[in-house]
């Protein structure tokens, strides 16, 4: 574990590390694959699903079939079920909390004006499988999609070297009524839910993390289809002090780090602590700080996907905390519970954009229509501000287009 000084090039690295996010030799690799699904579809998946994924598949293999969703549930045990029940209870009721019902303003010269909130169409979710088989992945974004009303969702995820996917991503996706599942991965699977191909639908947004190259295509493909962020490795900063255990401090330290590239940082204003830790964990950093207002200075800095408040104090601290995704307060909440069971989506934004993205909600699968209604009175009334405007812009039809209710 390295020490960072307030003042030093490491910690401003920390602060500016989304700058440096993108690179050439990953953007021209993924523009071509990009390209390639764009023009050939289906012949292109099967072309980098048996270079990247050491399989061969035909177009229709691409899609998971029902016996192979059926076959799946031969390996799950009834005690998984029960738990998964338990967890997915948790995130339902978490996001039924966010559903909107949109807004209507009225007013007795005539105006009505509303906001009608509506479910996306189609969404397709990415859930990684190449390092680990990211399970909870399905139900921390499928939940919140079906809570809100989303039709049609399609999951794609790589296959295994025997060209099949893994059997708890088949079981949970089927529990969720997940409409179709598609064995691919990478930046091409993102391609093939942007443009369509024949055998995979075209979506309305593309949902869940990925690696370098699944960023990297959300981020070209951003106008195309939607996206929900561009997310790298996993982040956890915690604050402690001297009353915190260091034994919680290491385990979710190392816990985030099982993670490959995964950033974590000790921020306290114990030395003591910090010679405790550095002992049991040689990777990230730990920065020394005076008191607990530097503390929030820095993480509100950093910007971190997680955050762990180990103090004694723990609400105290986190009143001074604006830019962090998830924010874990005392003893009995590691980041662990966030990423399978507590309930808010684990579908977080990382390398310092908690500045200005927030966790997955409910929002991410709806879209908002405005309806404007005038009486001709309301529309008089307002005529002239119009007009005013209109003129100083130098588009005066706009206002011709206005006025011509009133002629004659």
């Amino acid at each position: 574990m390295k020490i960072l000084t307030q003042t030093g090039e490491g910690i401003q690295a920390l602060y500016n590390r989304h700058l440096g996010f993108r690179k050439k030799h990953v953007e021209e690799k993924v523009r071509g694959i990009i390209e390639d699904v764009r023009l050939y579809g289906d012949d292109a998946l099967i072309k980098y699903t048996r270079k990247f994924d050491k399989v061969k598949l035909t177009a229709k293999e691409l899609r998971v079939a029902e016996s192979e969703i059926s076959g799946a549930f031969q390996n799950i045990t009834s005690d998984f079920i029960n738990d998964l029940k338990v967890i997915l209870n948790n995130v339902t009721v978490f996001y039924k909390k966010q559903v909107s019902r949109g807004c209507r303003v009225r007013n007795d010269n005539g105006i009505l004006l509303k906001e009608i909130v509506l479910p996306l169409d189609t969404v397709g979710i990415y859930v990684p499988a190449g390092t680990a088989p990211l399970i909870s992945t399905v139900y921390m974004t499928a939940v919140p999609a079906r809570v809100a009303g989303v039709k049609r969702i399609v999951l794609a995820t790589p296959p295994d070297k025997e060209g099949h996917v893994n059997p708890y991503i088949l079981a949970v996706a089927n529990l969720l009524k997940v409409n179709e599942i598609y064995k691919i991965g990478g930046a091409q699977a993102v391609a093939a839910m942007a443009f369509g191909t024949k055998t995979v639908p075209r979506v309305d947004k593309i949902i869940g993390p990925g690696n370098m190259f699944v960023t990297e295509a959300k981020r070209q493909l951003f106008g195309y289809v939607d996206i929900d962020m561009l997310a790298g490795p996993t982040e956890l900063v915690i604050i402690a002090n001297r009353h915190s255990n260091p034994d919680y401090v290491v385990a979710d330290l190392e816990a985030q780090l099982e993670h490959i590239g995964g950033l974590v940082v000790l921020v306290t204003n114990s030395k003591q602590l910090i010679r405790q830790v550095r002992k049991r964990v040689s990777k990230g950093y730990a920065i020394h700080v005076k008191n607990m207002d530097e503390a929030a200075y820095i993480v509100n800095k950093i910007a971190p996907e997680h955050l762990q408040i180990l103090t004694n104090s723990p609400a105290s601290v986190a009143k001074k905390i604006k830019n962090a995704a998830a924010i874990f307060l005392g003893p009995h909440s590691p980041t662990a519970l966030g990423d399978y069971a507590a309930g808010p989506s684990h579908a977080l934004p990382t390398m310092g954009t908690a500045r200005f993205f927030s966790g997955l909600c409910l929002s991410d699968f709806m879209k908002k229509n405005h309806v404007i209604s005038y009486s001709k009175k309301a529309l008089e009334d307002i005529r002239g501000p119009i007009e005013r405007v209109a003129k100083l812009e130098g588009l005066p039809k706009h206002y011709e287009s206005v006025n011509a209710r009133f002629l004659g």
